[in-house]
């Protein structure tokens, strides 16, 4: 696989901007810090060599200065929201995310309930995370927000809220989900520090739009397409412009909301720090991406994998046809269509000819395999068998699973389940070819090639289960699916 990013470089000077930015202060940082902060796919799709845990490495660097604020929007509690990427609640994200990083030895300060108002879910949560020796502050909404300055930086608005000791020069304010009230708790505690006499500072970290790349390049462009849901618009920073007579991108919510947050820190702070909404910014993406035409390529890609995405939620109806044409009109203003994805075509063209659900993979050295559904095997569980031994170099005629080991499952699911479909699916198969490795030697090589799927890109002429999906996004494959329902649930 080509690099389109140096990774070494990027925690290098991603580190030097960010102690940089905490001198430009009283030695105190809060920094509202955006996205995953574990397994960032998206930017490692976009940007071939970008480590999907850069930015756990980054808070690594400076784990001794370092401590960790979560905000979670009490509204979100109450709704149950849930992650679509990983089909989990915001509350069970954040217990985990607090989990992992207690393992890093990263000091986490405590949580934030934002938007409180006596949401009846919020006192489970409370409880739950106080169990776990963690501090829970609990924020109800601002007086005045957004509009009414005066209001808003008083003990009127954000004196309301309790202040949160901290002790580190660096305060990282992240949260399980986007609005879940970041920025809100950052300026607090600006608002609190300041009445104390700490000449404490903001400042902002998002990987994407990268300010100092075109606003057309097709990395800011998949940002807009992976955010096309909640309409968000990437803009030229007229600020910046204006400023500095740079063209800088940003999106529309920031650009929009820039003067009142100006107004609020010159309030706080007693001057203006910023000039524009990118001036917030601590980006260095740019710097370190090494090959251009590789990124271009790859965020192209990416592109196209989320209109398929947005056609299949629009499909089982989970989305909107607004969030399918934004992302149409993208990849046009991108210059791209569907066809350029290559392996969507061998998926197309082997479904129709042998009229039967398949899934097609394309390996590192162009090879295309394929698999179809069968009666004793869905289509990804038949292609699954038949990549790992071509990689592993294993006979057709030898089999992984035998035919009765395959009879005897097959044969429990039709005693078991209510069901119209007992094929075997991806989970059934991994299980099965875990236990019969204990006797089959051979399957125990097959392992190794599991391993090498990480990266390749791969299409279905259906939409595949849920729990099919969660298995191939786990091995690292780019899957896309064709819009079309299958009428049974795996």
């Amino acid at each position: 696989m080509e690099l389109a990013f140096d990774n070494e470089k990027y925690l290098k000077i991603q580190k030097e901007k960010i102690e940089e930015r905490i001198g430009m202060f009283d030695n105190k940082l809060y920094l509202e810090f955006g996205g995953k902060i574990f397994d960032d796919y998206n930017a490692s799709r976009v940007l071939p060599g970008f480590n999907p845990d850069a930015k756990i490495r980054l808070l690594q660097e400076f784990k001794e200065n370092l401590e960790i604020i979560f905000c979670i929007n009490a509204n979100n509690i109450q709704k149950n929201k849930i992650r679509a990427d990983y089909g989990i609640g915001y509350d069970v994200e954040l217990l985990r995310l607090i989990e992992n990083i207690s393992k890093l030895d990263i000091s986490i300060n405590s949580v934030v309930i934002t938007m409180y108002t006596g949401q009846e879910e919020v006192e489970k949560l409370k409880q739950t995370l106080e169990s776990k020796n963690v501090k829970v502050y609990l924020h109800t909404p601002t007086k005045g927000y957004p509009d009414d300055v005066e209001t808003i930086v008083s003990e009127e608005g954000y004196g309301k809220n309790p202040y949160i000791e901290t002790t580190k020069k660096l305060v990282v304010v992240t949260a399980p989900g986007p609005n879940s009230g970041k920025l809100g708790t950052c300026l607090s505690q600006l608002y609190h520090e300041h009445k104390r006499g700490v000449k404490a500072g903001y400042a902002k970290f998002e990987t994407f739009p990268v300010w100092d790349l075109p606003l057309m390049h097709p990395v800011n462009v998949s940002y807009e397409a992976a955010t096309a849901d909640l309409g968000d618009i990437n803009m030229i920073d007229s600020f910046h412009l204006e400023e500095y007579n740079i063209k800088a991108v940003n999106y529309n919510r920031d650009i929009s909301a820039f003067p009142i947050l100006k107004n609020i820190l010159n309030k706080i702070i007693g001057n203006d720090v910023y000039k524009s909404p990118t001036d917030m910014g601590v980006n260095t993406i740019s710097k370190c991406i090494i090959n251009d035409e590789v990124a271009k390529k790859a965020a192209s890609m990416e592109i196209i994998r989320r209109y398929y995405a947005s056609l299949c939620d629009y499909k089982r109806g989970m989305g909107n046809e607004e969030t399918v044409e934004t992302i149409k009109k993208l990849m046009s203003n991108v210059g791209i269509t569907i066809s350029d994805r290559e392996i969507v075509k061998y998926a197309l063209e082997k479904s129709e000819k042998e009229n039967v659900n398949v899934v097609a993979i394309m390996l590192e050295n162009g090879k295309v395999i394929t698999g179809k559904e069968s009666e004793l095997l869905s289509a990804s569980s038949a292609l699954l068998i038949n990549t790992i031994k071509e990689i592993s170099r294993i006979p057709d005629d030898v089999y992984l699973l035998s035919p009765s080991v395959l009879e005897s499952i097959f044969k429990l699911k039709q005693k078991t389940s209510y069901k119209r479909n007992y094929s075997l699916n991806l989970p059934e198969v991994l299980i099965a070819l875990s236990i019969c490795s204990k006797t089959n030697p051979v399957i125990e090589k097959t392992f190794e090639a599991i391993d090498k799927l990480g990266g390749l890109e791969a299409h279905s002429s259906y939409i595949i289960s849920q729990a099919e999906q969660k298995v191939l996004k786990s091995l690292g494959i780019n899957l896309t699916c064709e819009p079309k329902l299958l009428g049974y649930e795996e």
